[in-house]
């Protein structure tokens, strides 16, 4: 079994991240702005606008990145190097990292379903693309 290459899942990762950062960025200033900003009036709070926030959210933008990759990684060896690898990589990161923490969010009653679906559905496509082209780069 070949070793991991951790400098090329650091650069696929921090590519896949480039991806999320910009997704996320575009979904929650353009995208579900006027969904998150109800929700979160609902709650009587307002989404913390300043730069260690905003440098919070890059910074895990990038480790997803980087997390995805690194599972692709991880599960190439037994699943084969492609594309399809990287699908079943950031599937499992989206459903980890996304759809349980959403499922939980709206059991909990803090954010409703009309910005979490959403949301959520987007966030499947954007790992499911990042995954794939931080996967491109990354060779053992």
């Amino acid at each position: 079994m070949a070793r991991i290459n951790w400098g090329r899942v650091i650069l696929g990762g921090l590519l896949a991240g480039v991806i999320v950062n910009i997704v996320e960025a575009l979904c929650g200033a353009v995208i579900l702005k006027r969904r998150w900003d109800a929700a979160y009036s609902g709650l009587g709070i307002t989404m913390p606008q300043n730069a260690m926030a905003n440098t919070i959210w890059v910074v895990f933008g990038f480790a997803v990145g980087i997390w995805a990759v690194w599972l692709y990684a991880a599960i190439r060896p037994r699943y084969g190097a492609g594309v399809k690898t990287a699908l079943c990589a950031g599937f499992a990161t989206w459903l980890l990292g996304y759809l349980l923490w959403s499922v939980s969010l709206h059991n909990m009653g803090l954010f409703p379903g009309s910005v979490l679906v959403p949301a959520t559905a987007i966030g499947l496509v954007e790992l499911l693309i990042a995954t794939v082209v931080g996967a491109w780069v990354y060779k053992e």
